[in-house]
């Protein structure tokens, strides 16, 4: 049961991590000179990689890599509208706001998708 739920969360923190690292020095964009934006965003890569690689070395057996690349692709968009919004203020109207309920859903229905029976990767 723990691997159930511990891998979506580590792909979820993973996705966290990285729009920080992609969005997070653009606050700072006067202050930080090029390389130190680099730096920074590097500090954080690599704790999101290390998170990023062992939830996926986790899931695999309970969940299909196309499932965690759906659940950290689908969540990384979702922390990057996060992540503007609330660290460098943008603002974002309801129909992106729908857009990424979507998404939240889309994450959720293949997630628990299962393979269909009619062809199996053993009949490929």
């Amino acid at each position: 049961m723990r691997r159930t739920w511990l891998v979506p969360i580590m792909l979820i923190l993973s996705s966290g991590i990285m729009a920080m690292a992609w969005l997070g020095h653009l606050k700072y964009k006067e202050d930080l000179s090029f390389f130190m934006a680099t730096l920074f965003a590097w500090l954080l890569v690599l704790p999101e990689y290390i998170l990023n690689v062992s939830a996926i070395r986790r899931g695999v057996g309970r969940y299909q890599p196309s499932e965690m690349a759906a659940m950290n692709l689908s969540s990384g968009v979702v922390f990057i509208a996060l992540v503007s919004h609330f660290f460098l203020g943008e603002e974002i109207s309801i129909q992106k706001y729908i857009g990424f309920g979507l998404m939240i859903v889309a994450m959720i229905l293949i997630s628990e998708s299962k393979p269909s029976e009619s062809i199996t990767q053993k009949e490929l």
